[in-house]
Formats: structure tokens, sequence, C-alpha cells
């Protein structure tokens, strides 16, 4: 008989005591659970991710909003928008008034005197060099002296200044009539006004004020995203990244990208090397080539409407990811050679 069920006889009451089966099962369990939990963490793969709040731009800063500027000063005489108004290229948009409203007039005169300025020295210039080619051949026959071949010469010289003057004012001249004429403002390429910025009629605005807020078609759009400093130094030009943009239904796992749903692929493009003032870096990332499903219409996603993207890193077990986050660590670096071509020591 074995030493233990020898001594437990003389103790009555703890011989009739049996074991509950429930904590047997429980055991079981609790063994089973721990095993498989274990097993969980270490062989399951979780896809790192950096991520970070993001807005939606484009790449060309052509195609990003801009404002249409009054190329001349004087006051607004009529609007042939308002906001929201789609425009093609060359549609008027601002007549602008000159605050003397018979200036054309005027500069019309002007350049009309300047005109006969010009014809009158280009007249005289003729004159002078037929009586200089006169005076050559006179003198070089003996019949005329040096002094009068000198003095025609200097003559037609100041003439043919007298004329390069009245065709640099009638230059100028043309070019206060072209300014005055471009007192009606067109859309400089298809797209939409965002806004007015000036006022009513007769309001008067300066040469270079802006006074309309303009959003050009036909942009190709990209995503800048801001990620902490402590994550950017993993992250290089052509990580995948994933999309969520604002308003549109999803349901995101960050570890697992291929179980996601309503995300969109993206890829980074570039990374400043310098931060923002918050700290944070900035990284412009674009739409794949032949996505397996394309970015929402321009319509569902506008220019700057808030994104939140996922820049996806390296894969490591679940549970070392677990450890890293408990212990606020970097994620994972492989040490692969970095954009530049080195590779960090």
């Amino acid at each position: 008989m074995p030493f233990r069920e020898r001594h437990i006889k003389h103790f009555t009451t703890l011989a009739s005591i049996k074991k509950p089966r429930i904590f047997t099962a429980v055991a079981i369990i609790l063994v089973v659970t721990i095993t498989a939990t274990i097993a969980f963490l270490t062989m399951t793969p979780w896809v790192q991710t950096t991520s970070g709040p993001g807005i939606v731009t484009t790449l060309d800063p052509n195609d990003r909003q801009q404002e249409i500027n009054a190329l001349v000063s004087g006051r607004i005489e009529r609007w042939y928008v308002r906001d929201g108004a789609r425009v093609k290229k060359g549609d008027p948009i601002l007549k602008v008034a000159d605050n003397d409203p018979q200036l054309l007039e005027r500069l019309d005169a002007e350049q009309q005197q300047l005109l006969e300025q010009r014809n009158a020295a280009a007249s005289a210039l003729a004159t002078a060099r037929i009586d200089l080619e006169r005076t050559q051949r006179l003198f070089e026959d003996g019949l005329a002296a040096r002094r009068d071949y000198e003095q025609a010469t200097i003559r037609v010289e100041g003439l043919r200044a007298d004329l390069a003057a009245a065709e640099a004012a009638l230059t100028r001249q043309q070019v206060d009539i072209s300014r005055q004429s471009l007192q009606l403002i067109r859309a400089p390429r298809d797209g939409t006004i965002l806004r007015l910025n000036a006022g009513d009629v007769a309001t008067t605005i300066s040469a270079g004020s802006a006074v309309a807020t303009f959003q050009p078609d036909g942009a190709k759009r990209a995503v800048e995203l801001f990620i902490d400093g402590r994550d950017v130094a993993l992250v290089k030009p052509g990580d995948d990244v994933r999309l969520l943009f604002e308003g549109w239904p999803a349901v995101q796992f960050s570890g697992w990208p291929s179980v996601a749903v309503g995300t969109f692929e993206a890829r980074v493009l570039t990374i400043d090397p310098t931060a923002q003032p918050n700290g944070q870096f900035r990284v412009l990332v674009t739409e794949v080539d032949n996505p397996e499903v394309p970015w929402p219409d321009q319509r569902f996603i506008r220019y700057g409407a808030t994104v939140r993207g996922w820049i996806l890193l390296e894969t490591v077990p679940l549970g070392f990811e677990l450890w890293r986050q408990l212990n606020n660590f970097p994620p994972e670096f492989t040490g692969e050679a970095s954009s530049d071509g080195f590779a960090p020591q």
C-alpha cells in the first residue's frame, strides 16, 4: 500500500473528501487555453504598421486650390459667376472698370499722337538718309566739304535716335492699352469657382488682389499622411499603405490588411526630410497602378477630406507585437538598405 494512502486512513474526514470533477475539467481547460494562447501568439503573423492622419491633396501644385487675381486696379463692374459655379477655360469671371471711365479713350488718343510722331520721325530719317547719300557723292567728287558730309552723318544718327525714342514711347503706350484690356478676368482652365473674395459692384480693388478661389479639374489625387518621428526611419518609398477615407464605411484590421474591408491601396511616394512644426513628418502617398479596388470617385472623396492611413512595415509574430506595444518600442527593423542605397550600421 502506498505511503500516502496508508497515512490518510488515520484521517477519516480527509479520506472521505473526493476531488470534484469540475476542478479537473477547469485544470484541463486552463492548460489547453494557455498552450493554445502561447501557440497562437507565437505562430500568428502580424503586420506592423505606423499610422497617422492625413488629407487628400494633389501631386501637381498647378492642380491645387489657387487664387485668381486682378490684373489691373479699378472697380468691380460686373460678376459673371457665383460661388460653386463651373467654368470652362476662357469663360469670363469678372469685369473691372478703371476709376477713370474715359481712360481708354485718352489712351487711344495718345496712341494716335505717338503714331504720328513715329511716322514723322521715320519720314525725317528717310529724307536725311537721301541727303547723306547726295552729300557723300559730292564729297567723293570733291564738290562738297568734309564738314558738310560729317554734319549730314550726325543728323542721320540723331534722327535715328529720335525714331527709336518714338517707337519706344509707342510700345509703352501699347503695353498700357494691353493692360487695360485685361480688365476682363477669365478662367485659366476648366474648374470650379469655390468662392468670390471681392465685394459687390462699385468695390475698388488693386492689381494683384485675390478676387476668387478656384479649383481646377482633372487633378491627380494624392494623400498627405503625417506620422510620428519615432517610426519615420522605417518608412521608405514604395511601401504599401492602406487608407481609410472620411465618411467611407470600413472595418480595419491594421495587423491583417488582407481581411480589412473598406480600405484602399496606396503606395509611399516621398518622405519629407524635415519635420512639421508639430514634430510629425509628412509622407506623400499615391494610388497604385491598376489597383484591385480603385479609390472612390472624386464626388465622394473631395480635396481636403480627412484620411487615416496605415503604412505597412514588417511581419512579426503577434506575441512580439503585443510585447512591443506594452513597452512602447518602435516597430521591428530588419536592417535592409535604406532608400539612398546605404544600410545602417
